[in-house]
């Protein structure tokens, strides 16, 4: 079987898919989040100090594991013992569930896309309303850009109750979101290992354009200044270090198989160890390098609303007192306010309710991760460029290229078990099963496309894969280490690749790895608990806002089954398994 297992073209193209695969949307949207919220520089300590003590070992794991078994998850946890099929089977799951919503935002991505070269850009302000009098009063309310994001991207339902009609626009993206990934999956590596190296530098180029343009904006060195001061506090912070750890977890994208899937078509000589170094740093480099990217465009954002704020003030203050043209600015605003305030009392106190507290540092502060920093945050930031259409083209193509980048490594850790089946494999091609995932996946990735479509993504992206991957990487550790046994997988690895493997590896992955992991299992399943009932952000159009709602008890049990479906499999793949077996040894007894 090894010999027919197709390979990559060389160990370049290997590496590529490993950061195409790692490196996406995660590093763009959640890492600069991050910073923010946690002390900006000083969360660089925590993260770099998780990615020493689990993602580089835990990377170099799974790539190890996937070269010397040479199959996909599945068949590479039964080989290491025939009580772990059902690791296998659990990442495959959670690797489907994440195909089904993540290619969603491949086909809002395309949506922007296609919007982008209008003039001027459509979310760049408010529409009229029915008779043409004034502007939407939900535009009003929110922005044009949430307007455009929740209205007319979405046109997102009151709450998830409302499940609405699929909306046709955003899901015929959706199926050229899923044919773009067939196409780049239809040969397996042949075709893959020539695209990822499109969809692994692409983003670096453009991100390299964003930030030449970003530090050239007018207000990029508040952001960055933001950015880079370190609040030292927060390094006493438990959430800081907990939030470090998951950030390098998942965007390394570790318990999916995926890894284990590009790591099966490597020759066994190939070094793993020297690319899973590689890989990591590589990763964690994009995401500080994404976060100068995003805080220039932070601070010009912050900037333009801070100045906006102060010349609608001042204009506030300039017609209400019959002031000189000119005389108000932003340099006296604050002793002028003061001397209207005690010069005319009773008409400043009228017009006190209208003075907005413009503040920078608050602008700053407005933390916002995922999708509405990717179309809500970002697209207000672009819609004030000039050749806003350009910025926008290559931001949104950008984000495409990610997203596409991540769906091959998710497809890999589906099609690749499910080819290496000789059940499935001897009755269809791989391209068939190939077109058979994608086609599954996406007729139910349409649920996303209908009004409360979003409420869902949001269900799948919050629980599908947190806690079941932290699981399965846990049990895969515990499995190496103390089932298959970590001298006898030191002896495979030093005959693979002709190195030996040193304490430090042998630490993390026998030790302080899988404690982590435990820690961060139980931090989220005390989190759940202690939150009570689960709650969700709806829009509510009248007011223009998110607000808070609990989910419906049918909500409540989707997440559960989410959460169960794919953990489950591993205790069941191990009784599974012992009951086969005793089957045999009773069959076995009586025909003796």
């Amino acid at each position: 079987m090894d010999e027919a297992r197709p390979l990559w073209a060389t160990p370049l193209q290997f590496v590529f898919a490993c950061i195409s695969y790692a490196v996406g949307l995660g590093n763009v949207w959640r890492f600069p989040y991050l910073c923010q919220m946690y002390g900006g520089g000083s969360f660089l300590v925590p993260y770099l100090i998780m990615l020493t003590v689990e993602g580089m070992p835990l990377l170099y794991l799974e790539l190890a594991v996937g070269q010397r078994m040479r199959q996909g998850s599945i068949g590479a946890w039964r080989t290491i013992n025939p009580y772990l099929s059902g690791v296998g089977v659990a990442s495959v799951v959670v690797s489907f569930f994440l195909s089904m919503y993540y290619n969603v935002i491949n086909a809002w991505a395309f949506w922007y896309l296609f919007h982008s070269f209008q003039d001027p850009l459509p979310w760049s302000m408010c529409p009229l309303n029915g008779n043409r009098t004034g502007y939407d009063e939900e535009c009003e309310k929110a922005s044009s850009t949430q307007y455009f994001w929740y209205r007319k991207t979405l046109n997102i339902s009151p709450s998830i109750q409302e499940s609405g009609a699929v909306q046709w626009e955003p899901a015929l993206c959706l199926i050229l979101a899923w044919l773009l990934v067939y196409l780049c999956i239809l040969r397996g590596t042949e075709s893959t290992g020539k695209v990822v190296y499109f969809t692994a530098l692409l983003p670096y180029c453009v991100l390299i354009i964003y930030l030449v343009r970003g530090l050239t904006l007018h207000g990029a060195t508040n952001g960055l200044a933001y950015m880079f001061t370190p609040k030292m506090e927060q390094l006493a912070n438990p959430k800081a270090w907990i939030n470090a750890a998951t950030q390098i977890f998942f965007s390394l994208g570790l318990g999916f198989g995926s890894l284990i899937a590009f790591a099966s078509y490597n020759e066994p000589s190939n070094n793993c160890q020297k690319h899973a170094v590689i890989v990591s740093i590589i990763n964690s480099s994009t995401s500080i390098f994404a976060s100068v990217v995003t805080f220039s465009i932070y601070g010009f954002k912050a900037t333009f609303n801070y100045e906006s704020c102060l010349n609608k003030v001042i204009l506030l203050l300039t017609n209400s007192f019959d002031l000189e043209d000119g005389f108000l600015t932003v340099s006296n605003l604050e002793e002028v306010k003061s001397y209207l305030a005690s010069a005319y009392p009773s008409k400043y106190s009228e017009v006190f309710p209208q003075i907005k507290n413009c503040s920078l540092e608050s602008e700053l502060e407005t933390a916002v991760q995922g999708t509405g920093l990717a179309f809500i945050v970002y697209t207000e930031a672009i819609k004030n460029m000039e050749v806003s259409q350009l910025w926008s083209v290559l931001y949104f193509f950008m984000l495409l290229m990610l997203g596409i980048g991540s769906m091959l490594g998710n497809t890999a850790a589906i099609l690749t078990p499910l080819t290496d089946s000789k059940v499935i494999s001897s009755y269809l091609p791989k391209e068939a099963i190939s077109g058979l995932v994608c086609l599954v996946s996406c007729a139910i990735g349409l649920v996303f496309t209908v009004e409360a479509g979003n409420y869902w993504f949001d269900i799948f992206n919050d629980y599908a894969a947190t806690l079941p991957l932290l699981l399965i990487v846990l049990v895969e550790a515990a499995a190496v280490c103390y089932l298959y046994g970590l001298r006898r997988f030191e002896s495979d690895l030093k005959a693979m690749t002709g190195h030996a493997l040193n304490w430090y590896w042998k630490a993390m992955w026998g030790g302080v790895s899988p404690l982590l992991i435990i820690s961060l299992f139980v931090f989220y399943l005390s989190d759940y608990i202690i939150t009570g009932t689960l709650q969700y952000q709806a829009w509510d159009a009248s007011q223009g806002q998110l607000v808070t709602k609990d989910y419906p008890p049918y909500a409540l049990a989707i997440i559960g089954l989410l959460v169960a479906s794919s953990t489950m499999c591993i205790p069941l793949g191990a009784l599974g398994t012992f009951i086969v077996r005793h089957l045999k040894q009773g069959d076995t007894a009586s025909v003796a």
